[in-house]
């Protein structure tokens, strides 16, 4: 029976389809997370005669404690050598060396450099080292290169039989979200190269029509695409609550667990930098809220800023295009429902630039309209952003004489879309751009007509964008005929 060792198993997401398609493997399953090792033991097809799943660190744990010496065909290495130090990756490779046989065999796929992801923890300022970053939650990301790769393997004794860097743009259809991704694969052998193709074993596989389905998704390529996600391999194990703090006041929210975050295209079931922000800011400025009609759009999972703004506002309704977070939402807004006071809020579905639901949203108003609009983290794709300005021109309330006039507050971090873009958007379906936050950008002051966020949000302006120095937040109004703005400002 060929055995294979999965170095930083996690909660399975490699492990069990490669059972599902080589069910004569055996598999040593190891991880530094107990909790993920427990949620393998504990999934339904967990079984001892082909699965051994325990808890090391292999760092500074032999292997051959947990492990027969040169008993290994394969070690699997799939997103777990990049969250470790570069200075402990040798050692890592040299514990693996103790278990594999003579002719074993190292298969890794992990971050390359120029992913997306590295891009963002660089604006953010995270970087430890050269192409080593730490994460917002703490857990940290190494971006390879080819070079460094096999320098690394071969100073540990590796022969390199196979690497290459994978460009892949993951999609996100429901929120109409698209992000550039770069992987790095290769085959690392403990052999003289030239005997490497007698030397492989050979792993009988199951016919795809004899599969069990676990929920994974199948295909008619014969490359297992070892960089998908738990939802892409066999749908999420299972969401964590967690304990989210604004101004003071705490909610409980149900959300994907940190294993899956980085790579999960679900990006409505997590939490996000600019919804702590926007809803922070709310929280402390509950006047500005009161007796009004607000919306929030594309609220996710979380729909935290709803759930502010709920305890003040007369009238709250939380929008998303996507039915699997407005599923989860619904169960984080009865958890927290005692942080609500007597206002209700309302789910609605609501793809951007579909009429028919825009108008079961505004519904909610009796056709009158929202009188402030929210929105954080919705501006990441340049084909969604008129569509949303658009849909929220069919949300907002008209000014009325004596009233204060309905905004829209967008809340984010800039990525593969920047300001101008959004500003002609925006002028496209009539709003302006009367403030931004914060005001250090050249050219600002060109643009923006009043202090209206200030007086907004009188408390804790300065201090959220200070802790939080990559969101920018905009207020948005519909443009009269006496109030103008040219991009020719900005560019």
């Amino acid at each position: 029976m060929p055995v294979l060792l999965e170095v930083g198993c996690g909660v399975g997401n490699t492990l069990f389809p490669l059972l599902e398609t080589y069910p004569k493997l055996f598999v040593h399953a190891c991880d530094f997370s107990a909790r993920a090792v427990s949620l393998i033991k504990a999934h339904k097809y967990y079984d001892e005669n082909h699965i051994h799943a325990f808890v090391c660190d292999v760092t500074n744990e032999d292997l051959s404690i947990y492990i027969p010496a040169h008993s290994v065909d394969f070690a699997t290495l799939v997103f777990s050598l990049s969250a470790m130090s570069p200075e402990k990756m040798p050692q890592v490779l040299q514990n693996i060396k103790r278990v594999l046989k003579p002719n074993g065999h190292v298969l890794i796929r992990d971050y390359a450099f120029g992913d997306l992801a590295q891009e963002r923890l660089s604006a953010k300022v995270q970087k430890i080292s050269q192409n080593f970053y730490v994460r917002g939650d703490g857990t940290r990301a190494y971006y390879f290169t080819q070079p460094y790769l096999i320098n690394l393997f071969k100073e540990e004794g590796y022969n390199c039989e196979m690497i290459r860097v994978f460009e892949k743009t993951v999609e996100n259809r429901a929120r109409e979200i698209t992000m550039d991704r770069r992987w790095i694969q290769g085959v690392f052998s403990l052999m003289d190269p030239q005997n490497v193709s007698r030397s492989i074993p050979s792993i009988p596989t199951m016919p795809l029509s004899e599969r069990k389905s676990h929920g994974v998704v199948h295909s008619e390529s014969n490359e297992v695409d070892l960089s998908e996600d738990a939802a892409m391999f066999m749908g999420i194990p299972g969401f964590e609550v967690i304990s989210v703090t604004v101004a003071g006041r705490v909610f409980q929210i149900k959300c994907i667990p940190k294993e899956f975050q980085h790579s999960c295209k679900a990006t409505g079931l997590m939490v996000w930098e600019s919804a702590e922000v926007l809803a922070t800011l709310l929280s402390m400025n509950s006047s500005t809220l009161a007796s009004k009609t607000v919306v929030e759009l594309g609220c996710g999972s979380v729909g935290i800023c709803s759930m502010v703004a709920a305890t003040t506002a007369r009238l709250v309704v939380a929008t998303d295009g996507d039915s699997d977070a407005l599923a989860l939402l619904a169960e984080n807004l009865k958890m927290n429902a005692e942080s609500f006071a007597s206002t209700e809020v309302f789910i609605e579905p609501l793809s951007w630039g579909c009429e028919e639901q825009m108008d079961v949203v505004k519904q909610r108003t009796d056709m009158q309209g929202f009188d402030i609009l929210l929105g954080s983290d919705v501006t990441y794709v340049p084909a969604a952003v008129p569509l949303l300005f658009a849909s929220a021109k069919g949300l907002i309330a008209k000014a009325e004489p004596g009233k204060s006039e309905p905004v829209l507050l967008l809340c984010h971090v800039e990525r593969h879309v920047n300001e101008a873009f959004i500003l002609d958007c925006a002028q496209k379906s009539g709003f302006f751009l009367q403030d931004r936050w914060p005001r250090d950008k050249k050219g600002i002051t060109d643009i923006v007509s009043s202090s209206i966020l200030a007086s907004l949000f009188p408390r804790g302006l300065e201090e959220a964008f200070h802790m939080h120095d990559i969101v920018q937040l905009y207020c948005f109004r519909l443009e009269h005929q006496d109030q103008s703005v040219t991009l020719s400002t900005i560019n």
